[in-house]
């Protein structure tokens, strides 16, 4: 059996600040509502949780979304549209789900994830 994997969503990302607070909502917050809504029907969500988290920091590309699962390496993205990823980042998802080291060739990505990488960080075990 494969081990739970993780999708996490910063949703401070895009967010519009005045005297130090949030106003309005984030684009990462936008980004974390649409990708709930497609998650629901998803065939994997069984095999993934999918996290909202307050700040990545990789706040000079945002939004940014992060593959992470034990014996894989975690792929930090960014640079992501928020209006309308949603569905590619779900089909990257299924891809790294599909590999067993994680590694997602730059060609096998969905348009929006093959721009704006911030990170792949090696696997610890």
């Amino acid at each position: 059996m494969k081990e739970k994997h993780t999708v996490f969503v910063c949703t401070t990302c895009a967010s519009t600040w005045q005297d130090g607070k949030r106003v309005g909502v984030s684009g990462g917050q936008i980004l974390f509502e649409r990708l709930t809504q497609l998650y629901e029907e998803w065939q994997l969500a069984p095999e993934f949780s999918l996290q909202a988290v307050e700040c990545m920091s990789a706040c000079n590309s945002p939004c940014v979304v992060t593959f992470a699962a034990a014996g894989k390496c975690t792929y930090v993205f960014g640079t992501i549209p928020a209006e309308d990823s949603a569905a590619a980042i779900l089909d990257c998802a299924s891809k790294y789900h599909a590999k067993n080291d994680g590694l997602l060739p730059w060609s096998e990505r969905p348009e929006p994830l093959k721009k704006g990488i911030v990170a792949r960080i090696p696997s610890i075990s």
